[in-house]
């Protein structure tokens, strides 16, 4: 029997969590160990200057007092007796991509199982209300089992974003470089102290986007599905920079003079 953790960054009484959990149950075993409440944009943060706590609320299923970065650590060194077949993150409420990618929790929850050389990918519903989990659940399925008979390369991780209405089709896409511009509202609040609050509009789309790009694709009714690697290493550019630490010498030692 396979064995199916999922987690994400919404909070283990999120329906995205409770839909992906249903869909997935006919394919394996599955444990959900996710944070107690939301806990979105967290990226890949580890609780490092507090304890962090869990607690079984039901049949396998856990609760955690940290991030989604801590769930999956806390999932598999202490709460799972077997390494998992596959790590699912998801299905979050409201879309990953293009540059929210780096804040998602969502993702980043998958990241986190592939530095462990586990089998990961993040599914998002491209939505903002009225959220309908079941055709986002059923393609996690889908895709489960895609992965388990073709998997993916160390280190490799698909985010996944399903479009809110009718699907299209699929399109393997690359992440967009932009599609929301981030929002810092000042205010003050009753004693007279600024206070700063965050948010995200969407970007219109410009006539160079091109249609493999994730939220493109998404835009056009179609499921994104990007390949994401752990290694951030820029290696087209190490070639232009091999000469660098000739030159960083000669002006070291020229200042030491």
């Amino acid at each position: 029997m396979k064995e199916i953790l999922l987690t994400n960054d919404d909070g283990i009484q999120s329906p995205g969590i409770n839909a992906l959990a249903e869909a997935l149950s006919v394919l394996g075993r599955v444990t959900i160990v996710a944070p107690d409440r939301e806990r979105s944009a967290s990226s890949q943060s580890l609780s490092l200057h507090r304890p962090v706590r869990y607690e079984e609320i039901g049949p396998r299923r856990f609760s955690v007092d940290g991030t989604p970065t801590d769930c999956v650590l806390i999932a598999l060194h202490h709460i799972l007796k077997v390494r998992p077949d596959l790590v699912i993150s998801g299905i979050n409420q409201g879309a990953n991509l293009g540059h929210d990618i780096a804040y998602s929790g969502t993702v980043s929850a998958a990241l986190e199982a592939a530095h462990h050389d586990l089998p990961a990918f993040a599914i998002s519903l491209a939505a903002r209300k009225e959220f309908r989990f079941e055709e986002a659940a059923k393609f996690a399925g889908i895709l489960a089992e895609k992965l388990w008979a073709d998997p993916l390369p160390t280190g490799l991780i698909l985010n996944v974003n399903v479009p809110r209405n009718e699907i299209t089709g699929i399109r393997i896409t690359r992440q967009g470089q932009r599609n929301v511009r981030t929002l810092i509202v000042e205010n003050q609040d009753p004693r007279g102290r600024r206070y700063f609050w965050f948010d995200q509009e969407m970007q219109a789309v410009s006539g160079q986007d091109s249609p493999d790009v994730d939220y493109m694709a998404v835009n056009a009714g179609y499921v994104s599905i990007t390949p994401l690697k752990t290694d951030r290493t820029g290696h087209e550019t190490i070639d232009r920079l091999e000469g660098w630490p000739e030159i960083f010498s000669k002006e070291q030692a020229s200042l030491i003079r």
